[in-house]
């Protein structure tokens, strides 16, 4: 892992774009993208640069189940407003969060995940080390299913909505398995919540009770964090 700090989000962004585009000028042509709040500076920092992305695909990490792409709460609508209006790719890709049959539908976005291989996977952290929507006991080779949510990642999503009883229980996400196969990571943490899962990220066991920890096994991952998150760390 290449460890970088950062005095903020902001600057955290910043770095992240200058990871994204030499990946992106080196040759990448698949992106695995993330959506919260983690990654929107990021994604402003693309959307302000003469990056062309025209020529690039995208396939998303997750989705709620039970939203369509026109719900305001739906990643497929945050990745709109965040980056695909501004920079609109050959392709993007994300699970169908209305599919009638779930199952099929992770089946289906796990033969998409063969046929595009991700070249550049964009993650997030969350406060018990989830990353996408793998929660702790996750195996290290899942692949895309629909999971149930963990009580403290509907409680992290509540400022999303109007109120918690509105946050989708179960959610479409790509598995570890999934993850680990981009060729390169990017991983952003920022505030001290995030303090506890960055140290076991890092410097803990490789353990499927803190499924970011899987990451250490990773030959090419680059983790931003600022002070605060960094504030466990030896």
């Amino acid at each position: 892992m290449k460890i970088i700090k950062v005095t903020d989000a902001i600057a955290g962004g910043r770095v992240a774009f200058e990871v994204f585009r030499e990946k992106v000028l080196a040759g990448a042509k698949v992106l695995g993208l993330a959506t919260g709040s983690t990654p929107e500076e990021l994604y402003k920092q693309i959307v302000a640069s003469d990056l062309d992305l025209s020529e690039l695909t995208s396939v998303n990490l997750d989705e709620y189940v039970g939203l369509s792409a026109e719900n305001e709460q739906s990643y497929a609508y945050f990745m709109k407003e965040h980056l695909f209006a501004e920079k609109p790719l050959k392709a993007s890709y994300l699970p169908n969060g209305l599919a009638e049959d779930p199952t099929a539908e992770a089946a289906r976005y796990n033969q998409l995940l063969s046929e595009y291989p991700v070249d550049v996977q964009v993650l997030g952290l969350g406060r018990n080390g989830h990353i996408g929507f793998n929660e702790p006991g996750t195996a290290f080779d899942s692949v895309t299913r629909v999971v149930d949510l963990e009580p403290s990642t509907i409680a992290a999503n509540a400022r999303f909505f109007e109120d918690e009883s509105q946050v989708p229980r179960q959610a479409f996400s790509m598995g570890i398995a999934n993850i680990m196969s981009a060729k390169t990571i990017i991983l952003m943490a920022y505030g001290e919540a995030k303090a506890e899962a960055v140290k076991g990220m890092i410097e803990g066991p490789v353990t499927e009770s803190l499924p970011a920890s899987v990451l250490q096994n990773h030959p090419n991952v680059v983790v931003i964090v600022d002070e605060a998150a960094a504030s466990l760390l030896s």
